[in-house]
């Protein structure tokens, strides 16, 4: 098995931590929230021993990567930008890019704006969602009643979750990892409105973890969040209108690169309202499509739940570019 090691390279005007094995053509791995590189650890042997060179950063805000205080400062162009500037710094011209939960818009959109630097885009969870499916800034949109609102409007204020998530970080990531990934019994877990009284009211603590998740792996993302904090991934959340606003140009923009998309048909996020809008329509807004893939029985958590089948589906797609 390959070795996976860390070292920091200069990017976008920050310091960037990365994982990286093997040597090879370049497959950049965009994580989501709350995670790190240590999200892709399956990922980054298997592509290493296959022949690639696998480099899966702390994206900005996360683990050993910077974490600028300015809000403004984690636009999506930004995390793109980082990303390019991750291919200069390793010398690469081009990459394949893949990307889960929020690691996705950026992975879908570098291959939008930087084809030339993209060869190739596979997203995980989160489809590709094209500009002109927000008709106006997608807050205006997010549910908001008297028995709680939107989580993604929760996270809008800042210090409000991280005051919650950091009262015990151990606490919070089984809750989050274990509660909309494929392992709660039908009826428990999901994501969607938070009560007044926080995120993780109805979020369930497992007395057992679920067999593709360790205490060891739980002890990893405690530890940095616990260094780091959760404002830098927050931060994400807080700039969705500003990125409609970044985005005009590129309303009916479409996703040229071949493409792969893998989802869980038990991942909350696919049941978001409009969710089944956007799945529906990927062929036509990436055109190039080569496979949509939906894992039985497989939550949000998708390339840690069932690592062998992604690891598959992407050695085979990228085999085929």
């Amino acid at each position: 098995m390959a070795e996976i090691t860390h070292r920091t390279v200069r990017t976008n005007g920050i310091d960037m931590r990365i994982a990286e094995a093997g040597a090879g053509p370049l497959v950049i791995l965009c994580h989501g929230w709350p995670e790190s590189w240590y999200s892709w650890r399956h990922q980054l042997h298997a592509l290493a021993d296959a022949g690639f060179h696998a480099v899966a950063p702390d994206q900005r805000g996360y683990g050993g990567t910077d974490k600028p205080e300015p809000i403004e400062q984690y636009t999506l162009l930004h995390l793109i930008g980082d990303i390019v500037g991750l291919l200069d710094a390793l010398g690469e011209e081009t990459a394949a890019i893949a990307g889960h939960d929020w690691g996705a818009p950026v992975a879908w959109n570098s291959a939008l704006l930087r084809p030339d630097r993209f060869r190739a885009v596979m997203g995980l969870s989160v489809p590709y969602r094209p500009r002109r499916s927000a008709p106006a800034p997608p807050t205006t949109s997010m549910p908001r009643t008297d028995k709680g609102v939107f989580y993604q409007l929760y996270f809008q204020e800042p210090g409000v979750a991280e005051a919650e998530f950091e009262r015990d970080v151990r606490a919070t990531m089984r809750r989050v990892l274990y509660g909309i990934s494929g392992s709660p019994p039908p009826g428990e877990g999901g994501i969607g409105l938070v009560p007044p009284t926080g995120f993780l009211t109805n979020a369930a603590d497992p007395p057992v973890l679920p067999s593709w998740l360790t205490e060891a792996d739980i002890d990893f993302y405690t530890g940095e969040f616990e260094r780091s904090g959760f404002r830098g991934g927050l931060n994400w959340y807080r700039n969705i209108d500003r990125n409609w606003e970044l985005m005009a140009p590129f309303t009916d923009a479409k996703v040229q690169p071949p493409a792969l998309f893998i989802g869980g048909d038990r991942d909350p996020v696919l049941s978001f309202p409009g969710a089944d809008r956007v799945l529906n329509s990927l062929p036509e807004s990436v055109p190039n499509l080569r496979q949509s893939l939906l894992l039985p029985g497989c939550g949000h958590w998708i390339q840690q739940e069932r690592p062998d089948e992604v690891n598959a589906a992407m050695l085979d797609f990228l085999r085929g570019l």
